[in-house]
């Protein structure tokens, strides 16, 4: 086990994170709880800002917000320069509603409704990434009459298996997502784009997978894409842009081991500039989409601990005062995370649990084996890289209220989402029926 950013044991075996310790958390703000180490996600924003970087190539890093998002995250992106996909109405909402700058949004997604697209160019989106062309045409006709030009990407999928969950690999040839590039239809699509009076075509976009940890597959994309761009400008199709998407994968449990970027990106970058100059496609800006790799490492989950149970199948559980409806992950990807008991991080590990929760599921399973010290009603179990796509996912199953968001930096703890109520819950319930 390992931990990540300023977490820190105190002396009385007390997780500490951004200088606060938990049991403080968990007066002030109860349980469950989600913690996000500000520093940490300021330090990775840098990070990535810094590597991705090449004297000769333009380029650009976008926080992919589907991993996060809230108007605490939109702004810190904001102040750490970097730029923001988004992939829904609500996404867009809450960038604009910080006053986000808009030619640093991308708007993305495989099915954008013509309200979502009218929302976007309406707001002044400044790229628009196109999944197919039906939203094309709808873009078209939104802006029949207007003298706008809109930005738009096209994302092309190229069929490379990086390997990783059937439910994240983005690129196989029945995916949902883009248009493959073995396919004439996408250099069709791609003209009509062109032709089009009221939309600019700057390039593509491309998203292989997620959680990846092989450079090969991300070496791989870039010799099929940088192929696949000369073939068009045999068409007479000039590249200006290229988004080679996200999927940096994260140290989850013991043995994760994540590419190490400050050797993988200028060797990856070089890559592309080599690739560029031999098939004469300068100049270029290269984009990159990291979500997960950003935020992951600097959350995690508290929970209380409400007993223990010993089955005749031979398991041992412990009951924390989550569930799968704030920590859907293990049962939807069968994702495995570790914990601690943040209350007594000294105490020698004795037992293996199965963490579960109190949602009316047998599927309701935080943790599947955690190594722990003998626990106690009462104490604080935390578990460890929930800072992508929990807090994003969660619902109100067995209605269930959401629990709270809130970041730590410096000794001090913000709420920046605060805890749902019951009344949210029946807030927009109309009783009886409305006419």
């Amino acid at each position: 086990m390992r931990l990540y950013g300023t977490q820190r044991i105190e002396e009385n075996g007390v997780l500490q994170i951004g200088g606060v310790s938990v049991t403080e958390l968990k007066e002030k703000y109860g349980t469950p709880l989600y913690i996000m180490d500000e520093a940490a996600l300021r330090e990775r924003a840098g990070t990535f800002k810094k590597l991705f970087s090449h004297e000769k190539l333009e380029t650009e890093v976008i926080y992919a917000s589907k991993a996060f998002m809230t108007k605490a995250m939109a702004r810190l992106i904001d102040e750490e320069d970097l730029s923001l996909d988004v992939v829904s109405g609500g996404e867009l909402y809450t960038a604009l509603s910080i006053g986000f700058k808009l030619e640093r949004i991308y708007f993305h997604g495989n099915n954008k409704s013509s309200e979502e697209l009218k929302f976007a160019i309406e707001s002044g989106v400044g790229t628009i990434i196109l999944d197919n062309g039906n939203e094309a045409r709808r873009i078209q006709r939104i802006l029949e009459g207007s003298d706008k030009i809109q930005k738009v990407l096209l994302r092309v999928n190229p069929g490379i298996d990086a390997h990783t969950h059937e439910y994240i690999s983005t690129t196989k040839n029945d995916s949902k997502f883009g248009l493959s590039i073995y396919n004439d239809d996408t250099i069709e699509a791609i003209k009509n784009v062109m032709k089009a009076d009221n939309m600019e075509f700057r390039g593509l976009h491309c998203h292989i997978g997620s959680q990846i940890f092989e450079e090969s597959s991300f070496m791989n994309e870039v010799s099929v894409i940088m192929s696949y761009l000369e073939k068009l400008k045999g068409y007479g199709i000039l590249v200006k842009e290229m988004d080679m998407g996200g999927g940096f994968g994260v140290e989850y449990v013991t043995g994760d081991k994540p590419i190490d970027l400050t050797q993988f990106f200028p060797a990856f970058l070089e890559s592309i500039y080599q690739e560029a100059v031999k098939r004469n496609l300068l100049p270029l800006k290269v984009m990159i989409e990291p979500g997960r790799a950003i935020t992951a490492n600097a959350g995690i989950t508290l929970y209380e601990v409400g007993g223990t149970k010993e089955t005749l199948g031979d398991k041992t559980y412990v009951f924390v005062d989550g569930s799968m409806a704030d920590h859907i992950r293990t049962v939807l990807y069968d994702a495995s995370y570790e914990a601690v008991m943040a209350n007594r991080m000294n105490d020698p590990l004795t037992m293996n649990y199965t963490v579960t929760g109190k949602a009316c599921e047998s599927g309701d399973i935080l943790v599947r084996n955690a190594r722990l010290p003998k626990a106690k009603d009462g104490d604080l179990l935390a578990v460890l890289t929930t800072g992508a796509y929990h807090y994003s996912m969660a619902s109100n199953y067995n209605r269930l209220p959401k629990p709270p968001v809130v970041f730590v930096k410096d000794g001090k703890s913000r709420l920046v989402v605060r805890r749902e109520t019951y009344e949210d819950l029946v807030r927009n319930d109309v009783d009886g029926g409305e006419e």
